[in-house]
């Protein structure tokens, strides 16, 4: 069994939601184990790709505030997603996959999850251009689709460190609980990927350096008009 990492934030501010998954990031060479976040919105937001132009971002998104991921990607509304997030160390086998395969196993991950709670989704055979910039607007290959609509995609940064993948799914309108959905994804984690989860508390440290992120980063206006 491969040991993984559980851990569920609840609701934080914006900057702070994108500095806890940066300080994942660069903890993953000393965790050496993956960490599967979910986290929540303590006021709509919308994230942003990192090598996005603020400018166009806000002529674009009413939301408020917006913050840039350390990820690519589109923007990203988040007024009532569920937000995850999936870190793995350098030297795991999800570290070595190329972005397009690990984005298809993301999703599929997604796919089986929904399975579970009886909910057929499927991912996408091609790519539907839309509005430029816009994440949920049309649909990347491998995005999860249901009926034909997106509502689930995700951004990858992949380096030295490790992999960190940012999603978001817009849930479909069937009466299935978030609570429902987290917990089908840690049965599809312990059941294809011989994943062995554990709950992981966050120390001090990791808290103190995301902490840092957020007020130092991640919140400042330079940061995220920077482009």
């Amino acid at each position: 069994m491969n040991s993984w990492l559980s851990l569920n934030s609840g609701k934080c501010d914006a900057a702070f939601n994108m500095a806890l998954d940066e300080a994942l990031l660069e903890a993953m060479p000393c965790l050496r184990t993956p960490v599967l976040r979910f986290y929540g919105w303590i006021e709509p937001a919308a994230s942003f790709g990192y090598f996005q132009r603020y400018a166009e971002v806000e002529a674009t998104m009413t939301l408020r505030p917006l913050i840039r991921r350390p990820t690519g990607g589109g923007i990203v509304p988040h007024d009532a997603d569920w937000t995850y997030s999936a870190t793995f160390p350098p030297g795991h086998e999800w570290h070595s996959l190329k972005a397009e395969e690990s984005y298809r196993r993301i999703h599929d991950w997604l796919r089986l999850a929904f399975a579970e709670l009886k909910v057929d989704t499927e991912l996408a055979s091609c790519c539907k251009k839309s509005s430029p910039g816009q994440c949920f607007a049309g649909h990347e290959k491998f995005d999860l689709l249901w009926h034909g609509r997106k509502i689930a995609g995700a951004a990858q940064r992949r380096n030295k460190l490790g992999l960190l993948i940012q999603g978001s799914v817009q849930p479909p309108p069937v009466s299935r609980e978030r609570m429902d959905w987290e917990k089908a994804m840690v049965t599809v984690a312990r059941e294809q990927f011989q994943a062995r989860g554990a709950d992981f508390p966050p120390d001090d440290g990791l808290l103190q350096h995301a902490e840092t992120l957020r007020s130092e980063k991640f919140s400042q206006d330079c940061y995220n008009r920077k482009r």
